[in-house]
């Protein structure tokens, strides 16, 4: 159905299943009852596009709107990841991003680790333009264990008292910056669960008929012990949790704490609307019981028509601005460059890994004085393919949006071994620490299993128990590897600071590491100008060999 779709479709599909020709016979009626519409990962794509295919920041204000007109009341919700993607936000260092929920009514949202990609202080300026509260209850300042945020909020609404308590995951200590992430402490683990305990009683003393945790967790196994999964089957007394960072759709229920062999086990309702505007979450609560679904899960028959025109027009306006300043070309590719995540950048070796490192390895020798021998970037700063035909610098800022630098260090082969083994400890499975590289052939090995030695630092992640158990490296900048060799290589500023599970890199990096001040997208370009004379073509068709994932 081509045409604009109507809340009573919206609603009526997402809460009970009905089919179009239905909805004369059984209108739907909303009075008395509590809806909470709830987004997350939504990455900066706040804009209608059924290509992509993705709602929109309008869409989800009408949608709330639409639901208090048939008699609901409404609490509008975000799970995080709202500041990093796309330009329209990652240009104003987030700020954007606060002003559009401002826009919609947000009522609240949990920060998301790429709330941090620009730091703490950043990150505090853009929550005092918020008019909502941002909470997180698991985020303190190390120096005085306070906490940066509001734990929870109460709400009224109607004749409902919610309470609604915010999480973070611990792995923004690593997935942002650590040298943006100084005195902040992220509670995890057994720590975590007590601290959510806490607050879910405290908030059921106050008379609260719902408790939900707003949670920035998600549900995959490298975050294994702070998982929203984990969080729920360690307390009690969570009626809903809404979930994000996985990057899921999750209707589920899960079993909380419990003793062995209890009868009637309490269960809580784990939601998650996907990422990117591919959803919105809906869960509705009639004074007793929970029921959820996801709108939209066929964007493309949502018209763009459909959405609050002020909130269009202001996102609208400020995108013109931004394509119309960004977009003169500046070079082409013959060739697909792939930047997808899996299969892709965070699996395997692509030729646009190939092309990124080999710019990077490019412009660190053109700006020291000693020679660099080898380039390695995370897969997780890159953010999309580039397309056959001309290269803007839009599609730059879309690609690799984090503001990154040229890092030059000099590692021990031993560092280097363990860090690609480290980075590839979940490998064949999607990890946006999987390195891609110049100047390095390596193969990983992913039928050994990968053996955990001591927690690193200031992250959740281990270092190997035996580096080199699953990881051989074959040739550094075209020579035999060597274990107690010396290496000057070069990196982003994010992966030199220990992002990921790149700890192994700290030390080396404050000896010897110099920052060359240079942008990897400003390399990406001089590259692709000075080198390859403007145009990407078939010496970058397919990957070039450098990673092996065995078997």
């Amino acid at each position: 159905m081509r045409k604009l779709l109507s809340v009573l479709l919206v609603l009526a599909l997402s809460m009970a299943g009905l089919t179009p020709a239905a909805l004369a016979e059984q209108p739907v009626d909303l009075k008395g009852k509590l809806v909470i519409v709830h987004t997350n990962d939504t990455h900066g794509y706040v804009l209608t596009d059924p290509t992509e295919p993705s709602t929109g920041y309008a869409q989800v204000k009408q949608y709330a709107q639409d639901a208090t007109a048939l008699g609901a009341d409404v609490l509008l919700l975000d799970a995080g990841d709202v500041s990093q993607g796309q330009p329209i936000v990652n240009l104003s260092k987030g700020e954007n991003a606060f002003a559009f929920m401002n826009a919609v009514g947000y009522d609240a949202m949990c920060p998301g680790n790429h709330e941090f990609d620009w730091g703490v202080d950043q990150m505090l300026q853009n929550a005092e333009t918020a008019e909502f509260p941002i909470l997180c209850a698991n985020m303190m300042r190390t120096a005085d264990k306070t906490l940066y945020f509001e734990p929870y909020k109460i709400f009224e609404t109607g004749g409902y008292r919610v309470g609604v308590i915010g999480l973070d995951t611990p792995e923004t200590l690593t997935k942002a910056n650590p040298d943006l992430m100084k005195n902040v402490t992220f509670l995890m683990g057994d720590e975590l669960y007590a601290c959510v305990q806490r607050y879910v009683d405290e908030v059921k003393t106050q008379g609260c008929d719902l408790v939900v945790v707003l949670g920035h967790l998600g549900v995959d196994d490298e975050s294994t012990g702070n998982r929203s999964l984990d969080v729920i089957a360690n307390t009690t007394g969570i009626d809903l949790f809404i979930d994000g960072h996985s990057h899921l759709l999750l209707n589920e229920k899960v079993q909380q704490k419990h003793a062995e062999g209890a009868e009637n086990v309490p269960t809580t309702l784990l939601v998650s609307a996907w990422c990117y505007g591919h959803a919105i979450g809906e869960v509705v609560f009639d004074g007793e019981k929970l029921s959820a679904s996801l709108y939209a899960a066929q964007p493309t028959q949502v018209s763009a028509a459909y959405g609050d025109a002020e909130v269009g027009a202001l996102i609208g306006s400020a995108n013109d601005a931004i394509v119309k300043e960004l977009s003169t070309p500046f070079a082409r590719t013959e060739v697909l460059l792939d930047g997808n995540k899996a299969p892709g950048v965070r699996t395997q070796e692509t030729n646009l890994g190939d092309f990124c490192t080999d710019a990077m390895l490019w412009q660190a020798n053109e700006a020291y004085s000693q020679p660099v021998v080898a380039a390695f970037t995370n897969g997780g700063s890159i953010r999309a393919s580039i397309q056959p035909g001309d290269i803007t610098m839009l599609d730059m800022k879309t690609v690799f949006p984090f503001g990154n630098t040229l890092q030059i260090l000099t590692l021990k082969g031993s560092e280097l071994l363990e860090l690609l083994e480290a980075s590839s400890f979940c490998t064949p499975d999607p990890i946006g620490g999987f390195l891609q590289v110049s100047g390095i052939v390596y193969k990983v090995d992913s039928s050994v299993p990968y053996e955990n030695g001591d927690q690193y630092p200031d992250s959740t992640y281990y270092a190997p128990a035996r580096p080199g158990s699953r990881v051989t490296i074959e040739t550094v900048g075209g020579e035999p590897f060597a274990a107690d060799a010396e290496y000057t290589v070069v990196t982003n500023n994010f992966s030199a600071a220990g992002g990921d599970q790149g700890y192994v890199l700290k030390y080396a990096n404050q000896q010897t590491g110099y920052n060359t001040s240079i942008a990897l997208e400003d390399a990406l370009i001089a590259y692709t100008e000075k080198v390859l004379g403007g145009v990407i073509g078939d010496a970058y068709a397919q990957p070039q060999g450098r990673i092996t994932i065995l078997p």
